[in-house]
């Protein structure tokens, strides 16, 4: 993938996560008389929505670092090999730091 068209990607990528994290930590409107089960209901809402903010927090930070990367003139390589990404997998997620290998390796340790 040539590093235009990955920056683009990266910065739309950019721009939809910044516009759902906004959306996901909108105001969640006017408390009003609901009962107990409601409030259960509105809690476990909370923190789906939390936990959908986190991975869109994570997301952002891949694309960010990616972004970095391509100003570093290193877009492209693992930052744990130095080895090429494979360009399919940049194709499909261009915020992609390291190699199938290396991700792999990186995923058994967790």
């Amino acid at each position: 993938m040539d590093v235009a068209t990955a920056r683009a990607q990266l910065e739309s990528m950019l721009a939809e996560l910044d516009r759902s994290i906004a959306v996901l930590k909108g105001d969640p409107g006017a408390v009003d008389d609901r009962s107990a089960a409601d409030a259960g209901s509105d809690l476990t809402d909370a923190d789906r929505a939390q936990a959908m903010i986190d991975v869109a927090t994570r997301q952002r930070t891949a694309v960010l670092d990616a972004l970095k990367r391509i100003d570093a003139g290193v877009y492209g390589r693992c930052v744990d090999c130095g080895k090429p990404v494979p360009e399919g997998r940049l194709a499909a997620r261009p915020e992609a730091a390291r190699c199938v290998e290396c991700q792999s390796k990186r995923e058994r340790r967790r």
